[in-house]
């Protein structure tokens, strides 16, 4: 007798934790979950900056601005509005777009609402592969089986642009980790 009430109160409380598990938010499903014990190195952690450089008169330098830009700080804004054949100041002022860049990246034409059509896209694949329900239970991240289909392979690549002409630098042979 004992040992049955036991059993029903564990598959009672073992159908609860199913069934909370259910209830999560369909609506935006969350492919990275951010507390996961999974832990590897974060590529977007370490930051590059210019090296420093000491002006010939320090009277040069300009006066500090709290929460402002230091000059070795990346810019990553100006440098693509550079690498575009964009204006790099106003790429960093923010405000309106760039027309060399826009002028450039329309060509081919483009979508007024590519925003929202792409946001709705991938809510559905999203949506599409969410997990399994032990995945969503236990807040496993599914980030990467996700889009594994959408990976690059980057030794095809570097051949595909070798057979080009292009030159490209050397990597590491395949299977091996650069270190």
């Amino acid at each position: 007798m004992k040992m049955a009430l036991r059993q029903g109160i564990f598959a009672i409380a073992g159908c609860a934790v199913l069934a909370l598990g259910a209830c999560s938010d369909s609506d935006q499903p969350i492919l990275m979950h951010a507390a996961s014990q999974e832990r590897e190195p974060d590529e977007f952690g370490i930051v590059p900056t210019k090296p420093l450089e000491m002006p010939d008169s320090l009277t040069e330098l300009p006066a500090p601005k709290p929460g402002g830009t230091n000059r070795v700080d990346p810019q990553p804004r100006a440098d693509v509005a550079r690498a575009l054949g964009g204006n790099p100041a106003r790429a960093v002022a923010g405000g309106g777009a760039d027309g060399g860049i826009v002028n450039h990246a329309s060509r081919f034409g483009r979508n007024d609402d590519i925003r929202q059509q792409l946001a709705a896209e991938d809510l559905q694949f999203r949506r599409d592969n969410d997990g399994r329900l032990l995945e969503r239970l236990f807040s496993v991240n599914v980030y990467l089986n996700a889009y594994d289909s959408m990976w690059l392979d980057k030794y095809a690549e570097l051949e595909r642009w070798r057979r080009a002409g292009a030159q490209t630098p050397s990597a590491p042979p395949e299977g091996q980790q650069a270190e």
